[in-house]
């Protein structure tokens, strides 16, 4: 983890992250209409790459470029979790296809990342010590 003045902090909200993600992802799609089109249900893997766009995102700005493979294996990990826990569900399908859209979100999240956003959580409690401070 980068050194980080609130890192507990940084912590506990990437876990809450992680579990509102889990719980959005097995409980029950009420909001998906059964009358919109099939096409539309590539929705589904959009959703899949974004979110996982997003953790890889989230967690690159806590950690440092040296453990990107971490997060790779953890989120893959994640979202075989995913999977696995709405095969579990009567109304849910697990589908080899939402894990592919998952790996491409982290891919696409880390060459962000490497490409200038990773640690950004470093520079916002940099940001907000000056802030804090009254600095330009």
């Amino acid at each position: 983890m980068l050194p980080l003045r609130h890192e507990k902090r940084w912590r506990i909200a990437g876990v809450l992250l992680l579990f509102a993600v889990l719980a959005a992802t097995i409980m029950p799609s009420l909001w998906w209409p059964d009358f919109l089109p099939s096409r539309l249900l590539s929705m589904d893997k959009w959703l899949h790459l974004l979110t996982f766009l997003f953790l890889s995102l989230w967690f690159a700005g806590q950690y440092a470029r040296s453990s990107y493979w971490r997060l790779v294996v953890g989120l893959i990990a994640f979202g075989l979790l995913i999977e696995v826990g709405q095969s579990m569900i009567s109304y849910r399908a697990a589908e080899f296809a939402d894990l592919v859209a998952d790996v491409c979100g982290i891919a696409i999240g880390l060459i962000i990342a490497i490409a200038g956003l990773g640690g950004w959580s470093l520079r916002f409690e940099q940001w907000l010590i000056r802030e804090k401070v009254g600095i330009d």
